[in-house]
């Protein structure tokens, strides 16, 4: 039998981030990925490698979506960048037109491409029409202060902190990224799920971000569900996957590396 994973994300055009590594992160794990595409996220080289942003119609959106779901039985989906109120409106109507077994929430808050007012909108219908949906949810260091109202991530007992005022919110778990951004030697995420914390740490591999980091996070954790891991277990296996696939990691002509899911050794 063939475990098959579901993600609604967008393209990342130079393949490092968005729906192309969530799919070589589904395969490397063993398995079956469907995704939707929601937008297209291009980086320009002629003007300091900034973001150029196109939303993918709605309807475009939701006929993804309805094929995608008409074909496979999915009831395990990762959602990523949506982009604008009108897709999260539209994956909203969809994901509530069936029932999941988990909904992994990478919370993609800002979209550089994006005017402030646009991102602002985007991030508030995030939280009021996306998160309601959430099993399991996946900020970084700065989605984390927005979602919990905190000002400051700087310990592991502020990751905790923020875990568990994010978990008020409504999703079964949450995992807390501290990433390169927490101060210290090590990568810290925890995971809350209602009772107790875990947490997960290894040494860091340098002191930059690479790009896709987090969308293999939240894929590998995706997949392991879908082949009915628990979250824990899942969790793990993500960890794993990103520190490999860092340091691993791709080099370009771009001013950032990208992760190598290719690197993880089983």
């Amino acid at each position: 039998m063939v475990n098959l994973a579901y993600v609604i994300a967008g393209s990342e055009a130079t393949g490092g981030a968005g729906i192309q590594a969530d799919l070589k992160t589904f395969q490397e794990l063993g398995v079956y990925g469907v995704g939707t595409l929601t937008c297209i996220v291009s980086f320009d080289p002629r003007n300091d490698w900034g973001h150029r942003f196109v939303p993918v119609e709605p309807q475009v959106v939701a006929d993804q979506f309805e094929a995608a779901n008409a074909t496979y039985d999915l009831d395990v989906v990762k959602i990523g960048m949506l982009g604008t109120p009108a897709t999260i409106d539209v994956v909203a109507q969809s994901l509530a037109s069936k029932r999941w077994h988990h909904v992994v929430l990478d919370p993609v808050l800002i979209c550089k491409g994006q005017e402030p007012g646009a991102a602002l909108d985007t991030d508030t219908a995030l939280r009021e029409k996306i998160l309601p949906f959430a099993t399991v949810i996946t900020p970084n260091v700065f989605e984390a202060k927005i979602l919990s109202g905190m000002e400051r991530i700087e310990s592991v007992d502020d990751l905790v902190e923020a875990a568990e005022r994010i978990h008020a919110l409504g999703p079964d778990f949450v995992v807390v990224k501290g990433g390169v951004e927490l101060p210290g030697p090590d990568a810290v995420d925890v995971l809350f799920d209602g009772q107790e914390i875990t947490v997960f740490s290894v040494p860091k591999v340098g002191e930059e971000r690479v790009s896709g980091a987090g969308c293999t996070f939240a894929a590998a954790i995706t997949a392991e569900l879908a082949k009915g891991n628990d979250v824990e277990r899942a969790v793990g296996v993500a960890k794993q996957m990103v520190t490999e696939a860092i340091e691993a990691r791709v080099s370009s002509n771009a001013p950032f590396d990208t992760v190598w899911q290719g690197a993880f050794t089983h």
